[in-house]
């Protein structure tokens, strides 16, 4: 039976994953191939700083830019300084092909489809760390473990939910002392700590995108716009309202 919580839609749906092309060389996605074919080989993407390099035996096909939230998304923000996706597969070859065909002929609507194939290749990515089981603490390694990621896809659906630590323990099926023990570990914070940066990072877009600090606030869970910015100031070091008329 499927697990009804889904480790990373939720995630996905709060950022917008825009992509630019680039000439080879720069960017912070590249394309791989192999030189006597050229038929794709591998995917890297550089999450921080640096420029994709290509492997011996490799050429690069294409290269582009991607921002996908930066440092606010918990997802790029978990991932290793360099991810590669090897083509081990026949649907990522064939969506890499069809990646290299919109990048070369740059046709009408080719930064929109971009955009979307690049979104499907980086949750693959994702999906890939899941699946491996993370080594580093942080969300993919929360998400990686079988009781932690229901807690963390159910605070990322309901974050204004007034969770404790008891309503997160039942979610894991755990006791509440194992839980916050396993939580801090996995994660590298505890459960309360993951939960308020979460909330800080929906109502920074949300004011960024003009919301009513009022409205923010209840939806968050937090009791006024009052305790709303006293948390805002704490995580950004400015009040709502100034990124509000900023926005």
């Amino acid at each position: 039976m499927a697990d009804r919580y889904d480790r990373l839609s939720t995630l996905i749906s709060r950022f917008d994953l825009r992509v630019s092309g680039a000439m080879p060389g720069e960017g912070n996605m590249a394309v791989f191939g192999d030189p006597a074919t050229g038929a794709p080989v591998r995917v890297e993407i550089r999450t921080r700083d640096g420029v994709p390099a290509a492997e011996a035996g490799e050429v690069p096909l294409a290269a582009c830019l991607i921002d996908w939230g930066g440092a606010a998304n918990p997802l790029m923000a978990a991932l290793p300084t360099v991810v590669s996706l090897p083509v081990r597969d026949d649907e990522t070859r064939a969506l890499l092909d069809v990646f290299l065909a919109e990048t070369a002929a740059r046709r009408c609507g080719a930064d929109k489809v971009l955009d979307r194939l690049a979104e499907v290749l980086v949750i693959r990515l994702m999906r890939q760390r899941i699946e491996m089981g993370a080594s580093e603490p942080g969300v993919l390694a929360g998400l990686a473990h079988a009781r932690l990621s229901r807690v963390i896809s159910a605070l990322h659906d309901d974050p204004g939910r007034s969770w404790s630590n008891v309503d997160l323990a039942a979610v894991a099926g755990m006791s509440r002392s194992r839980f916050a023990d396993v939580f801090r570990s996995v994660v590298g914070e505890t459960p309360q700590s993951y939960l308020r940066r979460w909330r800080m990072t929906l109502a920074h877009q949300d004011i960024d995108r003009g919301a009513r600090i009022q409205a923010v606030a209840r939806r968050y869970g937090y009791a006024s716009s009052e305790a709303l910015a006293r948390a805002f100031n704490r995580q950004y070091g400015i009040n709502p309202t100034e990124l509000r008329r900023a926005g």
